[in-house]
């Protein structure tokens, strides 16, 4: 695949001069032409001496205190490069409430090819706490009119650092057929697998199933009734 950009801003004021100079970067700037990534750099279309690997244009981009933005378009009939992600999660529950706290919690995602390994993992666990946050907190509460109850930050209840045990992330890395570099999408998969994970492990513990979320003290500490009845013949 290949990526044509018709614009490119911002590269820097200062470059090395091994890589570019300022006058060779203003040509950059004010040029028309288009310009082409590869799977090493981006160079002119028609003039093959002016190209910059993509180590040169971060360390610009690092130097020049600045950035790059840049239009592209991209082959519609791509395949998507499909993202996997799981959870293993260890958890402590009191019976006596309903809350679960989490011990310890490992991500697992196929991210394709980690190029910045760094925020592959960080999006890893920030994904993770989110998913956390669905699995045992976030709820919209409205009242009998139909008026949500818990609209600000204060009411509406996230995860904090307080609430979350250290997020293992552990990167594997399985190229993906099609899009450069074989990279995979690692901003979404790892919202999806917490809740499951957790529900399943409440399973595991407790042989109780939840199938709603979030899965709130109250919610487990009623399912854990309904359950020791059933088990009594109630």
């Amino acid at each position: 695949m290949t990526y044509i950009i018709s614009e490119v801003q911002g590269c820097g004021s200062y470059l090395p001069k091994e890589f570019m100079t300022n006058d060779e970067l203003a040509e950059i700037i004010d040029t028309s032409d288009e310009w082409i990534t590869s799977r090493t750099g981006i160079k002119q279309r028609h003039v093959a001496e002016k190209s910059m690997t993509f180590e040169e244009v971060a360390r610009a981009v690092i130097e020049g205190s600045t950035s790059i933005v840049a239009r592209a378009s991209n082959d519609p009939n791509l395949k998507a490069a499909n993202g996997y992600a799981l959870n293993i999660v260890d958890l402590e529950l009191d019976s006596e409430t309903g809350k679960m706290e989490l011990l310890k919690f490992t991500a697992f995602q196929d991210a394709g090819r980690a190029v910045n390994p760094d925020q592959v993992q960080g999006q890893m666990q920030g994904g993770a706490a989110q998913g956390i946050g669905w699995a045992l907190n976030e709820e919209y509460v409205y009242d009998d009119q139909g008026r949500l109850r818990n609209a600000s930050f204060l009411d509406y209840r996230m995860p904090t650092a307080l609430d979350l045990p250290m997020i293992d992330a552990v990167i594997t890395e399985v190229p993906a057929d099609d899009g450069p570099y074989g990279i995979r999408g690692v901003g979404e998969p790892p919202i999806v697998p917490p809740p499951a994970a957790i529900a399943n492990a409440l399973k595991n513990a407790t042989g109780v199933r939840l199938t709603q979320l979030p899965m709130s003290p109250e919610r487990v500490f009623w399912a854990l009734q309904e359950k020791g009845h059933k088990d009594k013949g109630d």
